[in-house]
């Protein structure tokens, strides 16, 4: 699926990368995505704005449509008091879920994948990774 596909999904996203050495610009992208430590996951409907900010901050993040299944274990284990078959459809509004992120997760068990510098077309963890998010989130809850 190409990224410009992803308008008027559900996204969750995941920060990799530290905050060391980290640009600016870069760094106030991920403050402003809710992403200000490792291992933090927020919950994002995708629009103009925030489809640019996950592509600039994609060499620190990883990000994916979120399914049914996954959206439903964080919703269990953060207490949230949605609906995730409605969050995914669009019938329940994302502020709902705002006022609990960013969702702290643990690091994922056996690791990331081969390295957490490189993209997932290297063979890495950062970037798009579409429904493979899922498997990465369900390691860190």
């Amino acid at each position: 699926m190409k990224q410009a596909e992803l308008l008027g999904k559900v996204v969750a996203a995941v920060r990799i990368r530290g905050r060391v050495n980290v640009r600016h610009d870069i760094t106030e992208t991920l403050n402003r995505l809710n992403l200000k430590r490792v291992s933090n996951c927020t919950i994002i409907k995708v629009n103009e704005p925030a489809l640019g900010m996950l592509k600039k901050s994609s060499g620190h993040i990883a990000y994916g449509e979120v399914d049914e299944e996954t959206l439903s274990k964080l919703v269990t284990k953060f207490g949230l008091n949605v609906d995730p078959k409605g969050v995914i459809s669009g019938k329940v509004d994302m502020k709902d879920i705002k006022e609990k992120l960013p969702l702290r997760l643990h690091p994922p068990k056996h690791g990331y994948r081969k390295s957490t510098r490189l993209n997932v077309k290297q063979g890495g963890t950062l970037g798009y990774m579409g429904k493979d998010v899922n498997t990465l989130i369900a390691r860190m809850v």
